[in-house]
């Protein structure tokens, strides 16, 4: 899955109110004294045969389901399945073509069944069961990964909502399968499957496997039977319903396809087209082929978990739907498509044997965001990605956690950012530890032996020492099985007299923690560079090394890849050699952030001024980001790099950059320029453009952004728009910003768009349209809770209810603003209990 990546830290939706909420919550310690052993196997499940018909008047599913179990060793004469808040109308066993009735107890959670006999190890029998899934219906709290956990979820099921569409989608991570199929709920536990569904007939489906059989019915409906044929567990099956366009691709032959809404049908290869290129690079790296028979990916409304890595089935939440626009920008949603990709090896074809190994899932797929960037794009644009998820973990204050948990509140805390970001760090300094030819030998090692199987920790490490030939315990039991990371003051020491440099590193972490480093020193002469292997593992540690000639600058961590907070005391000199010789992108961007910092001196701008031009896109828009243009030397010498930029970077993005800092300049010969930009076909730099105009020249602003809401936007765009009509006050444009309000999926846009509408509904006259606009923020509000929002929204209402108080103070008829009160404070008294 593709945790807060989607709603967080990729799309950066409050991290920081995010962690504040959370940190201020009352903590429950009791937990603490539970250790989370992994589920003991009883009945191991063979083969799941289920017949699903769905009700959508009710958002119900009738299921019969034939479920083939073993006993893991001992012989049982029980069986007990997970099966949440069903009415279970039979049980029974199955003997060849016909069946006996068995005694069953249900508690609404759990089926406890007396089978016909004790069967032995190994030993085959198949239950059969009818029942009804009410998904919503059941109360199961989910996680800021997964917002519920009720299985099954129904969008639109009976047509009420204009212009959404009707579908079914199924989100069975961690344990919520078991909302709509009757089985033994755990991640360790694997099985075919094999699913029929019958829907209307205008309606597309989609499962795990292939699809084996399609029968058309004579009351308009069509059965689909798909076909799993190799195990996976419980939480990866998977259905999907509705109406899509299915655009089809292969790999080797195999069916790689596309379910988008129809108007996305046209650029579905522009988002996933590059589906075949990773499946054949993933498989090429690990050397194992992609192991299934067809990989599908298919759109869902509604889903704001990202998106999930089923079984040759991954849903992806509808923020994937780019227009052409939006993609002239590059694609956003391509680092998850390769994140729930990699999943169908490290997850699908092994899988965590517990959720406290859940990061031998998670990080693989975190890490594969860095690969396949670094494979497809240099490694720079690897070296960013692996950074910013490292600054995610950074800033998720989480040092306390375990990568490998087995004490935790609950399965849902699982998914954070140590068990994706920061264990995809650990994988980073694992392959510069080892060597990339180790690194991935160990993966294909690690894969091979426990296909179709669940794993630990230590399966991984084992898979490390084989190839290796090295004890590796010491890392995983730092890495793995303790919490924290390094944080380093680093100090340099020249004694031209003695021709010797003393670097000085001292950790500086709370704690008695010490941590085991494997470090690279580089030290250069101009561009001339001697590299020196060294372990840090002392609270301080000196190394001193001999020149001829003071070094222009040493470099500790000259691979870039120590997951560590490296306060480090270099010279301007140093880091202006280090921008030009050592390289890599961290290195560069180390350099620019400090430059950044020490504007007032010459050489230090002269640094900022060349990052501009720097060859990767993403230091380029840093290195604007950072230039300080309150300094009027800065500003000078700045401004006609970054007016060229703005009209001829190669990049949208960089052009974007470039233009919202040459809005800072409240010029007015630029003004033709934003007028022209406002046009382009890029929303950020349109969106940018908009913004500077309104700037330089509100009414004009206005009057742009009237004629811009005719036609479809998006991103950028459809924000700076919708905040410049709310700037306006002008009632009239209500209905075009609601709209723009409505229409986005959850983003960072929308989250953005809180604030001022909400400031625009504390002005708005009309009860109707306040209710209808108080009733969007409470959607957003209510679909993101469990990510801590919702005090912050209720706070953002009532900051509308005071402006409707004091409004009401003068006003002649008091009764509107008293209903719009009253209906707000309804709202606001009635949010999710829990959160």
């Amino acid at each position: 899955m593709k945790k807060l990546s989607s709603v967080i830290l990729a799309l950066g939706i409050l991290p920081s109110l995010w962690a504040q909420q959370h940190e201020e919550a009352p903590v429950d310690t009791t937990w603490k004294k539970v250790y989370r052993e992994t589920p003991p196997r009883i009945n191991n499940l063979v083969h799941t045969k289920l017949d699903a018909k769905f009700d959508f008047s009710k958002s119900y599913l009738n299921g019969k389901a034939w479920i083939t179990l073993a006993p893991h060793f001992y012989a049982t004469d029980s069986l007990t399945l997970d099966a949440k808040g069903m009415d279970i109308h039979k049980v029974a066993i199955v003997k060849g073509a016909s069946s006996q009735p068995l005694k069953y107890k249900y508690d609404g959670w759990q089926l406890n069944i007396d089978l016909d006999r004790s069967y032995k190890g190994g030993e085959q029998y198949t239950v059969y069961i009818e029942y009804t899934a009410k998904p919503d219906e059941v109360k199961v709290q989910g996680s800021a990964a997964i917002t519920d956990a009720k299985g099954l979820y129904f969008i639109n099921p009976r047509g009420e909502e204009k212009d959404k569409p009707t579908q079914i989608w199924t989100q069975g991570e961690t344990e919520a399968t078991s909302v709509w199929c009757p089985t033994i709920d755990k991640p360790h536990q694997k099985t075919t499957n094999e699913i029929l569904m019958t829907v209307p007939a205008k309606y597309a489906t989609l499962s795990n496997g292939k699809l084996a059989a399609q029968k058309t019915n004579a009351d308009g409906t069509r059965t689909d039977h798909w076909k799993m044929e190799l195990p996976h567990a419980p939480y990866l099956f998977f259905m999907g319903v509705g109406e899509y366009s299915i655009i089809k691709d292969t790999y080797k032959g195999k069916e790689v396809n596309y379910y988008v809404e129809k108007e996305y049908a046209p650029v579905a290869k522009k988002i996933f087209g590059n589906t075949p290129e990773m499946m054949a690079y993933f498989s090429r790296i690990l050397g194992v082929e992609y192991p299934w028979v067809k990989y599908s990916q298919i759109v869902g409304r509604d889903y704001v978990s990202g998106a999930m890595e089923n079984t040759t089935a991954t849903l992806h939440q509808e923020s994937a739907q780019q227009d052409a626009r939006e993609l002239v920008d590059g694609n956003s949603w391509e680092s998850t498509i390769a994140h729930e990709l990699f999943h169908q090896w490290f997850g699908d074809l092994v899988t965590c044997e517990s959720w406290s190994n859940l990061t031998l899932n998670e990080s693989f797929a975190n890490y594969s965001e860095t690969l396949w960037d670094e494979y497809k794009y240099g490694k720079d644009a690897g070296d960013a990605q692996n950074y910013n998820d490292m600054q995610g973990y950074i800033q998720s204050q989480s040092e306390k956690k375990d990568l490998v948990r087995f004490y935790y509140n609950d399965k849902e805390a699982m998914f954070d950012a140590v068990s994706y970001n920061k264990g995809g760090r650990i994988l980073h300094m694992l392959r510069s530890y080892v060597g990339d030819s180790a690194f991935f030998k160990a993966l294909n090692v690690y894969l091979t032996a426990n296909k179709f199987k669940s794993a630990e920790a230590h399966q991984l490490r084992l898979a490390f020492e084989e190839v290796t030939g090295k004890d590796l315990n010491w890392f995983w039991n730092q890495w793995y099985f303790g919490a924290g990371h390094p944080k380093l003051t680093i100090d340099y020491a020249y004694d031209d007299n003695a021709k010797k440099v003393q670097v000085v590193v001292q950790q500086t972490q709370a704690g008695n923690k010490v941590f085991t480093l494997p470090v690279a020193i580089d030290i250069y002469n101009g561009a001339e560079k001697v590299r020196h292997n060294v372990w840090i593992d002392d609270k301080v540690d000196t190394f001193t090394f001999s020149y001829n000639t003071r070094p222009d600058l040493v470099n500790v961590d000259g691979r870039k890849t120590l997951l560590a907070e490296k306060k480090d005391n270099k010279t301007l000199e140093n880091f202006i050699h280090q921008y030009k010789y050592a390289g890599q992108y961290l290195d560069r961007r180390e350099a620019v952030d400090y430059a950044s910092r020490n504007q007032d001196n010459p050489k230090a701008l002269e640094l900022m001024l060349l990052a501009l031009k720097d060859k990767y896109h993403g230091l380029r828009s840093f290195a604007i980001g950072k230039l300080d243009l309150k300094n009027e030397t800065v500003k000078k010498q700045a401004e006609p790099i970054l007016a060229e930029m703005a009209q001829k970077d190669a990049k949208a993005t960089v052009r974007a950059s470039a233009l919202a800092a040459l809005s800072q300049f409240n010029n007015n010969t630029y003004k033709s320029l934003f007028t022209k930009f406002v046009n382009d076909s890029s929303y950020t730099v349109a969106g940018n453009s908009l913004d500077a105009l309104f700037k330089l020249d509100s009414a004009a602003a206005v009057a742009e952004a009237k004629r811009l809401a005719k036609y479809p936007a998006k991103g950028k765009l459809v924000e700076t728009m919708t905040t410049i009509l709310v700037k306006s006050g002008d009632e009239k444009s209500f209905d075009i910003i609601a709209r723009s309000f409505g229409d986005m999926p959850i983003s960072q846009a929308k989250f953005n768009l809180l604030q001022p509408f909400c400031e625009f509904l504390g002005v708005v006259k009309d009860t109707k349209k306040v209710k209808e606009g108080v009733d969007m923020v409470i959607e957003f509000r209510d679909a993101l809770a469990a990510y801590g929002l919702t005090p912050y929204v209720n706070n953002l209402l009532k900051g509308v209810v005071m402006k409707k108080n004091a409004a009401n103070v003068s006003a002649t008829d008091k009764t509107p603003i008293k209903e719009q009160i009253d209906y707000i404070n309804s709202k606001i008294e009635g949010d999710k209990k829990g959160f």
